[in-house]
This record gives C-alpha cells, sequence and structure tokens, in this order.
C-alpha cells in the first residue's frame, strides 16, 4: 500500500482536539471533537455507522475549600474535583473536618467532613500488574515498583463508599507521596460509579493545612458545583474500508473522550490512516472504531466480552463485524492506538519535569508472532524507546483488552503517563512531541500493511493472561510464586 503519512495533518488535527476544550464524556467538547472527525471521514466517502448513547451526564463547574477559623476563613486550593463523586450548592457544606487516620476514626464522620491521607502506591512490584516479553532498545525498563496517581487513585478508590457508609457530608482527599505539580488536575478516579458525596483532591502542601485543623476540630466550608445532565448525548461509530477477502478483517480502535492532548489523541492518528487507505486494494477489510465512554466506564463497560474498557460495549452490540460464527466477519488482529507522542515526566531532584526521554512505549502484543513482528517493526525508527507485555494476573491497560479477551492477536499501544488524566489549560501539550506521534503512526500503518500479507493462521490467537510467574520489567528478579511469598514477608517484617 505504501502509506504515506502527514505531520502537517496531524498537528491540524491536534490544534483542532485542543481547541474543542475538555473532552468529557458526552460534553460540548467531546460531542465537537467527534463531529470534526466525523466531518473529515466524510470528506473522504466513508460511510460512517453510529451508536448512539444517553446517560447521566456530571461535570465540575466549581470547587473550593475554606477552612473556618473563629471569624476568620482561609482559603486551601483544591487540586481537582473528584469525578462523579457527588455535589453542593452554591452556599456548600460547612461542617467540622474528621481526621480519619484508620478505620478506628470511621465512627467519627457522621454529619461532618471526613479528610483522608491518599499515598503514593509505591510499594506493589511491577511485576504485579506486568508480565515483559521484549525491550527496545534493549536497555529500555520499567519502574521496580508501580506507582503514580492514576494506580494510586485506582487502588484507594473506596473512601466515597467509606464515607457514604459512614454518614459524612462531604470528603477530602489529600496526596501524599506526589509533588505538587505532578498532581494538579487529575480527573481521578474514573472508574467509579456515581459516589452521591461531594470529595475533593488536594496536594500534600494544602493536606497538611487541612489535616491540622482537623486535629484542632475546626470547621470548613466545602464546595463542589457540577452540571447534571440526565440525558445527555454521546456516541461511538465505526468505519468500514471493504477487502478482498470474503470474511477476514483487521480492527483499529482507540476512544474519543479525554482530558487533554494525549489522553486521547489516538484517533488523530486514526484518522490519518484512513485518508491514506482509501481508495487503495486491500487484501482484508479494515474497521475503524472510535467509541466513547472511557472515561465514565462505569456506565459504557460491557463485561460480558471479559473486558472493562469502553469497546467492551462496541464489541457486545457488534459480534457480526469480529466473532467469525455463522458467517459473522472473523477479526484475525486488532490494533490499538492510545497516548502517542509523549514525553516522559517524572520528580527529579525535588522538580517535577521532562527527563530528556520520550515516555516508554507500552505495547501488549497477543502472542509471541505479534510481538516480534512489532518489535521488528519499530527497529528502523529513530526514537524508540518501547516495551512490550502480555496480559497479566488479569490486568491488561487500555483498550486493546477488549479484544485480547476476546482471543483476538493485538498490538496496542497504551504508556503509562503520570500526567495522563490532567486537565490544564496548555491541554499538557509541553509535554507532546509531534514527531514522535508521527514515527508511532507510522509504525502501526507499517503493521496494517505486513499483516496483510500474513496468513491468518500464522497471525494466530491471543494467549491470554499469564499467572502470577512474570519477567521482570526493571531488571530485576523474573516473577513467581516463592519470589511474591518472599516479597510480601519482607514487606510486612520490614513495617512491623
Amino acid at each position: 500500500m505504501n502509506l504515506i503519512l502527514s505531520k502537517q495533518n496531524l498537528q491540524t488535527g491536534m490544534d483542532t482536539m485542543n481547541a474543542c476544550g475538555v473532552r468529557l464524556t458526552g460534553s460540548k467538547a467531546h460531542n465537537d471533537f467527534i463531529n470534526y472527525l466525523q466531518d473529515e471521514i466524510k470528506k473522504l466517502g466513508v460511510k460512517i455507522y453510529s451508536d448512539p448513547f444517553y446517560f447521566r451526564r456530571w461535570e465540575e463547574k466549581s470547587s473550593s475549600i475554606e477552612i473556618v477559623d473563629g471569624a476568620e476563613r482561609i482559603n486551601v486550593p483544591v487540586s481537582s474535583a473528584y469525578p462523579y463523586s457527588g455535589e453542593t450548592t452554591a452556599e456548600g457544606i460547612t461542617q467540622e473536618l474528621v481526621y480519619v487516620k484508620g478505620l478506628s476514626d470511621v465512627k467519627n464522620v457522621k454529619g461532618k467532613i471526613a479528610v483522608f491521607d491518599v499515598s503514593n502506591i509505591n510499594f506493589i512490584p511491577s511485576e504485579i500488574a506486568f508480565d515483559k516479553r521484549t525491550s527496545y532498545p534493549e536497555d529500555v525498563t520499567l519502574e521496580s515498583k508501580y506507582e503514580g496517581p492514576v494506580i494510586t487513585s485506582f487502588v484507594r478508590c473506596f473512601n466515597g463508599i467509606i464515607s457514604k457508609l459512614s454518614g459524612a457530608r462531604a470528603a477530602v482527599l489529600v496526596w501524599k507521596g506526589l509533588h505538587n505539580d505532578c498532581i494538579q488536575g487529575q480527573y481521578l478516579s474514573f472508574i467509579m460509579g456515581y459516589q452521591k458525596i461531594p470529595m475533593l483532591w488536594v496536594n500534600e502542601t494544602n493536606g497538611k493545612k487541612i489535616i491540622a485543623a482537623a486535629k484542632e476540630h475546626k470547621k470548613a466550608k466545602l464546595v463542589l458545583e457540577a452540571e447534571i445532565e440526565n440525558n445527555a448525548y454521546t456516541e461511538s461509530f465505526y468505519c468500514i474500508l471493504p477487502g478482498k477477502h470474503p470474511t477476514e478483517n483487521v480492527i483499529v480502535n482507540t476512544h474519543t473522550d479525554g482530558t487533554n492532548c494525549v489522553e486521547e489523541n489516538g484517533a488523530i492518528a486514526l484518522l490519518e490512516l484512513m485518508r491514506n487507505m482509501v481508495g487503495k486494494e486491500l487484501e482484508r477489510t479494515h474497521i475503524f472504531v472510535f467509541t466513547t465512554g472511557h472515561f465514565r466506564l462505569p456506565t459504557f463497560k460491557d463485561i460480558r466480552t471479559g473486558s472493562f474498557q469502553s469497546a467492551s460495549r462496541w464489541l457486545a452490540m457488534h459480534r457480526d463485524l469480529w466473532d467469525g460464527k455463522n458467517g459473522h466477519y472473523k477479526c484475525v488482529a486488532n490494533l490499538t492506538l492510545e497516548h502517542m507522542g509523549c514525553k516522559e515526566w517524572r520528580t527529579v531532584d525535588g522538580e517535577y519535569k521532562y527527563t530528556g526521554k520520550p515516555e516508554v512505549e507500552i505495547v501488549y502484543t497477543g502472542n509471541e508472532f505479534m510481538d516480534k513482528l512489532y518489535i521488528d517493526t519499530v527497529k528502523d525508527r529513530k526514537t524508540v524507546r518501547t516495551m512490550t507485555l502480555r496480559g497479566h494476573n488479569a490486568l491488561h491497560f487500555g483498550e486493546g483488552q477488549n479484544f485480547f479477551t476476546m482471543g483476538i492477536p493485538e498490538i496496542s499501544l497504551v504508556p503509562a503517563l503520570y500526567y495522563l488524566c490532567v486537565v490544564s489549560d496548555s491541554h499538557e501539550m509541553e509535554k507532546f512531541d509531534i514527531d514522535l506521534m508521527k514515527e508511532q503512526t507510522e509504525t502501526f500503518a507499517k503493521l496494517i500493511e505486513k499483516i496483510e500479507r500474513i496468513d491468518s493462521a500464522q497471525l494466530g490467537r491471543s494467549e491470554m493472561y499469564s499467572i502470577i510467574k512474570a519477567r521482570s520489567v526493571s531488571d530485576g528478579y523474573d516473577f513467581s510464586l516463592k519470589g511474591l511469598t518472599s516479597k510480601i514477608s519482607k514487606t510486612v517484617k520490614s513495617r512491623m
């Protein structure tokens, strides 16, 4: 096919996406972005198939915290609101602060504002979540401890439930162990259902003020106003580029909702791939899928396909396009593109900053054949820092999980960024590299071309999850049940 991609097209797409605004699921900005994508696809003469949805949308309008110290009001800056937590009136809630240091303190929060520490998860070996296949160059590693704001908020996500069950009126969550600049604007956690209790995040510095006030039994005024839309519209959509094979296809997918310039810019890459493939003679049909609901997973996931990502709903609705049964299309490969063009930002010498490197490209590969195919394809890149993984311990991040669990061999790009869910005025563009995005998109263009020439028997099936035993992603020891037991024992002893 000889696909030749345009850097200018990618940049224009990025600029247009950012101009739409923060694309939270079902928001005007999200719908505007979808309209842009569809308008561009219509110019290609390609038919669009739409799956409309209506749901209850929640979005923060304003938030604040004031410590009440007699007649004085002390403003405490908010890092972000907890999405779909709850809401207050404009007058807010003024109640005593109660520091919940342990479970024994929970009984004291009824009718008050609970204050929780949310400490960075920095003690879980990365091999709990990741099983390495290959790295390129060979010296590429991940952190030995899987940490950061996203995983921390996912693991420590029960504060709302605890607060609600205990009768608290609201909650303040204090980030601990993460740089203040790193957690500013984090739209976390987005995996929980509506919590029915307003919750706000504050950074560690400001959290000390809140905790000190709680220990002195002071009150605070907490405001979290939110816009509620009971029948908000959103949609997933897909396009079909027909090929010569009567039943086999390749599905290329991403999601369209997101928080900043890299979450999610995969749709811009899909659009550029389509521009280059329209009119070409294809061996297999290619289906391009743009799903909604990644940032409202409790509403849009469909566990009937063994996954918790937004494409799970699309797979459940369109089995005729992939399962190979009763004359249906059979999907022989999946390519998932997410979080493209990312620079690596970490806390270095007390400063949260660019490390001078691209973010490690975490890529899930469904089996050894797909792994070799991907690694061989990236070796001629100018900028490459990648590690391939196998789904492990029922964990597989990103929208490729949906296809992996259905046995479809995948290659899924999903870098794990600290700033992945940040909402900011800059859209995090200072952390984005258009040249890297172009190289990554070219990699997937080459993969499409290669897969066209490969028999489906060679592509095989996904190998499914590995359990417990894992190759180290950090140049440490490979993981095993014996190693896990030893690690847990040492951790427990060190904390006694």
